[in-house]
């Protein structure tokens, strides 16, 4: 955002160097060794695996953790990386909570799972230290595949593609490669240039050439990727916003919160980042929160969080939202924006509680008005610049099981497509599972 569109109350600078450094440093501290080994010890190994069975990329659960007890982590980083080649950035941001130690036995028995995301950190970091690629490419194929997007889905499609011999080239609106995991996820889950080292380290398979700056559209289009290319991967997200439909919603200093979160994410020194004494974040999902916890990490004073729905409702969970308390974000619940105020920029903004009416919200009589300098939505984001010619169901690409589109040249998975939850671990299944239909088709082409 532009410095001259900010209100006197929104600043950088507003911590110590030490403040900075301690708010943004590692959510989740790695294990050493010996912490390792005594949370191995916690698994009892099921034979059933309900925990294998809540991952969407199936890691085989027990036996990573029971080789981390027998002292071979990089056999354990092994076994994860087999399904899920972004294994070390699911184990930073997945919410674990309610995946694979929401099933976990020790978790009935107890209400302490095993730590299953911070052993997976633990192994895929040991491995990744190493400098080693546990993978090797095939021969080469000759087929060439088109992969557009260069987060979640798309590198783990092109990773997958690439092992098995094709010639894959990625192509991405943005400057740098990542997508959701370098430009939109909180600072704290993967600091360090997290995102950026396990793309370098995933392309150490061979055969995957990144171009930046080329998003599909005018210049490049799916009919001129398909003329060139044996098959087409899309991977392009969500890239637009949803409104908020609230009279003064632009006003100065309203802002879509992937937007701050990107910008934060990107910056080289977090004294540079503005924030203002009172911030509102619209929304209930885990990009709202997010915001929300940075916002104060920054320095903000009062930071607010507003959900339309109950609490059972709400996108993030249960550890997120205690998560954003714990960091002194306030959050309220059933509640909606009727009013952004303020005469060039925003001042404040008017709420109306809200009531379920066999499942319709309405908004009630009763409203309220919050103090806010800055305010970020997070309100979900849709589908733009589809290409044409593909189905779109429920404002998404759709696709089958394998995730082919309905032209059979062209497969799509992550967010932009039909299909599993918005998350990260997700985009990686469908990326890899979509390559190996790809592979498919194309050796059965000859």
């Amino acid at each position: 955002m532009p410095n001259d569109m900010l209100a006197p109350g929104i600043q950088g600078g507003r911590l110590s160097p030490d403040a900075y450094a301690r708010n943004f440093s590692d959510l989740h501290p790695p294990m050493d060794d010996h912490e390792a080994l005594v949370a191995a010890d916690r698994c009892y190994f099921c034979h059933d695996a309900p925990c294998m069975d809540a991952c969407p990329t199936t890691i085989d659960i027990p036996l990573f953790i029971r080789e981390i007890s027998t002292g071979v982590p990089t056999a354990a980083a092994k076994t994860i990386f087999a399904q899920n080649i972004m294994g070390g950035m699911c184990a930073r941001v997945c919410p674990t909570e309610t995946l694979c130690e929401e099933v976990c036995v020790r978790e009935t028995a107890e209400h302490e799972p095993v730590q299953i995301g911070r052993l997976q950190r633990y192994a895929t970091d040991a491995l990744m230290a190493t400098g080693e690629h546990p993978f090797s490419r095939a021969a080469d194929t000759g087929k060439r595949v088109a992969v557009v997007g260069a987060g979640p889905a798309g590198m783990s499609a092109a990773h997958r593609l690439a092992m098995h011999g094709h010639s894959v080239t990625v192509f991405d609106a943005r400057p740098k490669p990542g997508g959701l995991n370098e430009y939109g996820i909180a600072a704290y889950k993967a600091p360090d240039g997290f995102a950026q080292a396990e793309v370098d380290w995933l392309m150490k398979i061979g055969g995957i050439e990144v171009k930046h700056d080329s998003p599909i559209g005018a210049d490049m289009t799916l009919e001129s990727l398909k003329a060139e290319f044996d098959a087409v991967f899309l991977a392009i997200g969500l890239r637009g916003v949803n409104a908020l439909r609230a009279e003064g919603e632009n006003l100065q200093n309203v802002e879509d919160a992937v937007d701050f979160i990107a910008r934060l994410r990107q910056a080289e020194d977090l004294a540079s980042v503005p924030v203002g004494r009172n911030v509102i974040v619209i929304g209930g999902g885990m990009t709202a929160v997010d915001a929300a916890v940075q916002s104060k990490l920054l320095g903000a004073e009062h930071v607010t969080m507003v959900y339309r729905r109950e609490k059972a409702c709400m996108g993030a969970s249960e550890f997120e939202q205690e998560l954003a308390t714990s960091k002194g974000v306030q959050i309220i619940y059933a509640a909606a924006p009727v009013k952004v105020l303020g005469d060039t920029a925003v001042e404040a903004v008017e709420f109306a509680y809200t009531r379920d009416n066999n499942g319709t919200l309405e908004l009630t009589e009763e409203t309220f008005i919050l103090p806010a300098d800055q305010l970020f939505k997070a309100i979900g984001q849709r589908l733009d610049g589809a290409p044409d010619g593909l189905e779109i169901e429920g404002g998404k690409i759709r696709v089958n099981d394998s995730g082919q589109t309905s032209d059979p040249k062209v497969w799509a998975g992550g967010d932009c497509a039909t299909g599993g939850d918005d998350l990260t671990v997700t985009a990686v299944a469908e990326g890899r599972d979509a390559a190996e239909d790809i592979n498919a088709k194309l050796s059965a082409e000859g």
